[in-house]
């Protein structure tokens, strides 16, 4: 698969699903939560607790990793992406509202947090935004053979654009 190719299979798989488990690991060891996210680009946004654990341990540690994949009953099926990268907290009321527009986007009935009844509005400032910048990612189809992986790295400058590359294609 050439690159382009892979690019555009991830976005896809990122838009066909809404869920994301995101792991994190502090001093009681691993962590894992599934949370709804929104993208632009490969940049992952959802919004959370500041006080849940992983968003303590996001803002001790950034580095973390993510998996998106739905249910299978026969593990030929299985496809999936394996994220990983940093993530953090946005700070700042236009970075947040950049988020929070994504995520209204994508999901509709986030808007009611936003402009409709008082105690749901005062729910969502207590929340915080959060992006993972992905490092790389593996997108597992095991359609082409058991554990197949092809792996794009992605490389952020510090102007937001992101460059990539296949690093390596794999099977267990």
């Amino acid at each position: 698969m050439d690159e382009a190719t892979l690019r555009a299979e991830i976005l896809a798989f990122l838009d066909a699903h809404t869920v994301m488990s995101l792991a994190t690991a502090g001093q009681d060891g691993g962590h894992a939560a599934s949370l709804m996210y929104a993208r632009d680009g490969f940049t992952l946004y959802w919004v959370s607790d500041p006080e849940s654990r992983h968003s303590r341990e996001l803002e001790a540690q950034p580095r973390c990793a993510a998996t998106v994949a739905p249910d299978y009953d026969d593990f030929k099926q299985i496809r999936g992406l394996q994220i990983q990268g940093r993530a953090r907290r946005l700070k700042g009321p236009a970075a947040r509202a950049k988020g929070m527009a994504r995520l209204a986007a994508r999901y509709p009935f986030l808007k009611q947090f936003l402009t409709g009844r008082a105690d749901l509005v005062r729910q969502m400032r207590k929340a915080a935004v959060y992006r993972l910048d992905p490092e790389r990612i593996a997108l597992i189809d095991n359609s082409k053979g058991f554990g197949h992986r092809d792996i794009l790295e992605l490389d952020h400058d510090d102007f937001g654009s992101i460059r990539s590359k296949i690093i390596k294609r794999d099977r267990l």
